[in-house]
């Protein structure tokens, strides 16, 4: 999962952004509240992760443009400010949750995982598809019981088929999710992470279908589609 960290206090920043790398997160960070907002808006994220003093704009100034424009991405605010009117205001505003500081890292990054869940359809940290399961917090994958070596990006490739239940995800789709726009992505690149799957999930009851023109799937072979 990608992950927008907008934080101008640099030890700060830089806690959250080692605690959430070591889970297995892609954590890009900006120190500005317009930076901010200009990343947010471009959709690339599955999580922002937003202060409110900021230099530039504020907080509040990022999440109501966020929200303003459309974007459903959740986001998770962190504030000094624990008066209930501010806490009303932010999820009035369309923030997901907030963590008022101090607070203690596993907290936030729990709380992060449960936005992510929310956000992919998930209700538990698990998703089954036929003999393969994801566990989300552990970003682990096994198939028929035994544990499935997975790169990285492949892992957030079949998190992200996984989590579309029988949904196609259009290849343009895949690269905003695993490259994001600060990083190079290509249809091929998509293809050969696809072939490498494949090759992994051969002889199981799952398999990644191609549907021409639409993008792919993962699906159980013994569930009709029909």
């Amino acid at each position: 999962m990608r992950v927008l960290l907008i934080e101008d206090t640099l030890d700060i920043a830089d806690a959250i952004a080692t605690k959430l790398t070591r889970e297995g997160q892609t954590v890009t960070h900006v120190v500005s509240g317009t930076q901010g907002e200009d990343y947010a808006l471009a959709g690339s994220h599955d999580l922002v992760i937003l202060d409110i003093n900021l230099p530039g704009q504020d907080g509040f100034a990022v999440l109501r443009a966020l929200r303003s424009s459309g974007a459903s991405v959740p986001v998770l605010i962190i504030t000094a400010r624990n008066q209930v009117a501010d806490k009303v205001s932010l999820l009035d505003l369309g923030a997901d949750d907030y963590i008022v500081k101090p607070f203690d890292l596993g907290e936030l990054a729990a709380r992060a995982r449960a936005l992510m869940r929310r956000r992919i359809g998930a209700a538990t940290s698990l998703l089954k598809v036929g003999q393969l399961s994801i566990d989300l917090s552990r970003r682990a994958a096994s198939l028929e019981g035994k544990p499935l070596e997975l790169g990285r990006r492949e892992f957030d490739l079949i998190q992200a088929l996984a989590a579309g239940q029988g949904k196609p995800l259009n290849k343009e789709h895949m690269i905003t999710a695993l490259f994001g726009f600060d990083d190079v992505g290509s249809l091929n690149a998509i293809e050969l992470l696809v072939s490498r799957l494949r090759r992994k999930l051969e002889g199981s009851n799952v398999e990644i279908v191609t549907q021409r023109g639409v993008g792919y799937l993962l699906r159980d072979k013994g569930v009709s589609t029909s």
